[in-house]
């Protein structure tokens, strides 16, 4: 069903953009133990040994990097190294359906959105666009 207006952001992108606010959220050492909480219950992400071709590979490349991935997130990880793999054997018949949903599954992920994406800092400094 669709949601009016922005999707609420996860507790942990409060604490890193530093926009929590005491009167929704909480203390912050409240809010760091809920997300590390959150963390510890599900655990880490493994990979399926049913996986095979291209779906393994899919694993390993987009997956596996992404950090911030925990087990709830597996259901989704799996359908999509499973579609990925699917369109890698037949793209002609991958239909536009599916495409769709690769690529809410890839957004559901986070496999799309570079805020998630961790790593070193910006080599650059200065104003992107002035400078």
């Amino acid at each position: 069903m669709a949601q009016r207006g922005a999707k609420p952001k996860p507790a942990h992108l409060h604490i890193v953009q530093g926009t929590r606010n005491v009167t929704r959220h909480g203390s912050e050492e409240s809010l760091r133990e809920r997300v590390e909480g959150a963390a510890a219950a599900f655990g880490g992400l493994k990979r399926p040994s049913y996986l095979r071709g291209e779906a393994r590979k899919a694993w390993d490349r987009y997956v596996a990097p992404a950090d911030w991935l925990d087990a709830s997130r597996e259901p989704a990880a799996i359908m999509f190294c499973e579609l990925w793999q699917e369109f890698r054997d037949a793209p002609r018949s991958f239909t536009a359906g599916k495409h769709g949903q690769m690529r809410s599954l890839m957004n559901e992920l986070g496999l799309t959105d570079e805020r998630n994406r961790g790593g070193g800092e910006s080599k650059k400094t200065g104003d992107e666009f002035f400078d």
